[in-house]
């Protein structure tokens, strides 16, 4: 990579200037706020031996520090992460979709576990292992963290790991250099058009994904969801055999989902043969989840009763149709959904189990997709009896602007800006037979206002709304 230099030792690899260490090699990336070339002499400053960019080697580049001009310094950033951090663990399977990566990578990762492998998953929620949760930020988190938890990972004896692919992180090349071996596609719904200038190219940067297997690996589609028909094109043309799932499922079809309390009773087509195994968790989403996670599994070598029988054991994922808990006869459930299609299907969902009232309080996040405020506000009203529009992570925007945006989808949406506020006027609404969904934030533990993050629960504050009126 650096002809001029000939071969020299190197500490390690960074991208963000401030982070580099002496002997390090600094990859220079074109973010969107910030060209990463401008940073060069900083880094050199703090020790940098070799510059990787996209550009040309500056005028002023010392003569004894090595230079590189690459096509693609995102990619050569994520290959040079690999060999930094070179252990993985030796069945890896990635999923990819708007909706559900999180549940699928943590079911992946507890069917794993129960066919007798040391198992981990990797995403939304962070780390999870059979001993618990380290939790992260990102869904895909840089190279260099997610070679490092790659490596830290095998070396702590994990065989099997389950993660999460963001489109952002298939478009920015995050998971360049880990040797998956299985993938799947859940869903393509409105999220992250902020990012992607439209529809389609948020599906081409989750196709990605397809690139990314070797060939002849297998893929893994839920044949139900949205776009299931371009994926299952795209993975045929880059030469993965498919298993599809659901009720249009070719592999593995899904007869009949019967509900059974918060649990459900699945009937099930596989090879020509019918297999009853129980859920123990609620929807149509939830049970295509499972599916996907037994799929993932079996298209790595686990025998297909064995994982499929393994959904009876799953445990819900944290912020994912939660249930917190009771006031007054009526339940109170916590979900991730901020997204229209994520929104629908949960009050979709719950509304089975409201023998009263379907209660919703949810908002719409700052510096973020301005499309999906008017369709979740259209959404909440006309899916739940009573809907309350409040703050979610407003950043960089007028809270109150994004809030009017939303109400103005309906006039049966209340407005309550506050969301500790907004949560506890909902708790105290509950009757018998009552349903509220507290949507989302989820697993998030702050809020977002401005530039800083402030400690914020979701259920910490249904669980302080049910003490005062059990109180």
């Amino acid at each position: 990579m650096f002809p001029e230099a000939g071969k020299r030792p190197v500490t390690g690899v960074a991208f963000d200037s401030r982070k580099v260490l002496q002997g390090q090699v600094f990859v220079a990336l074109a973010g969107a706020r910030a060209d990463g070339a401008r940073f060069i002499a900083d880094a050199v400053a703090k020790g940098a031996v070799a510059i990787v960019s996209g550009q040309e080697r500056p005028t002023d580049l010392p003569a004894n520090v090595a230079f590189a001009q690459v096509e693609d310094p995102r990619l050569a950033l994520a290959l040079a992460a690999a060999q930094v951090h070179p252990r993985q663990p030796g069945t890896i399977v990635a999923v990819t979709g708007t909706s559900g990566k999180s549940s699928v990578a943590d079911f992946t990762r507890q069917i794993y576990q129960a066919l007798g492998h040391d198992a981990a998953s990797l995403g939304t929620i962070g780390v999870v292992t059979a001993k618990g949760a380290d939790y992260g930020s990102l869904t895909t988190p840089d190279p260099l963290s997610l070679h490092a938890s790659l490596d830290r990972l095998a070396g702590e004896g994990v065989s099997h790991l389950a993660m999460e692919a963001s489109s952002h992180g298939l478009d920015q090349r995050r998971l360049d250099g880990v040797r998956l071996k299985a993938g799947a596609f859940l869903n393509l719904g409105r999220d992250h058009l902020d990012y992607h200038p439209t529809v389609e190219d948020y599906l081409a940067a989750k196709m990605r994904l397809w690139e990314l297997l070797p060939k002849g690996a297998p893929v893994v589609i839920n044949r139900d969801e949205p776009f299931a028909a371009e994926a299952a094109q795209a993975a045929a043309a880059a030469g993965h055999p498919l298993i599809g799932i659901g009720r249009k499922g070719e592999t593995i079809r899904l007869v009949d989902a019967a509900r059974d309390g918060f649990s459900q009773r699945l009937t099930l087509a596989v090879d020509g043969r019918e297999l009853a195994v129980s859920l123990p968790l609620v929807g149509d989403f939830m049970a295509g989840n499972a599916l996907v996670a037994a799929a993932l599994a079996i298209a790595t070598g686990e025998d297909a009763q064995a994982a499929l029988h393994a959904i009876a054991g799953l445990e819900g994922v944290a912020g994912r149709l939660e249930r917190v808990g009771e006031a007054n006869g009526g339940l109170v459930v916590v979900d991730y959904a901020h997204k229209p299609d994520a929104l629908a299907a949960v009050l979709s969902t719950l509304r089975g189990y409201a023998a009263g009232r379907l209660i919703c309080v949810f908002g719409c996040g700052g510096d973020r997709d301005k499309g999906k405020r008017l369709l979740m506000g259209a959404i909440a009203a006309e899916k739940a009896d009573i809907a309350i529009v409040t703050d979610d992570n407003p950043r960089g925007e007028d809270p109150a602007a994004i809030r009017a945006e939303v109400m103005a989808a309906s006039p049966r949406l209340r407005e309550i800006g506050d969301r500790a506020e907004a949560i506890m006027a909902a708790v105290r609404m509950l009757a018998a037979g009552d349903v509220l969904v507290v949507a989302g934030k989820g697993h998030e533990t702050g809020q977002i206002i401005g530039d800083r993050t402030y400690p914020f629960s979701d259920q910490d504050v249904v669980r302080t709304a049910i003490a005062e009126i059990a109180g």
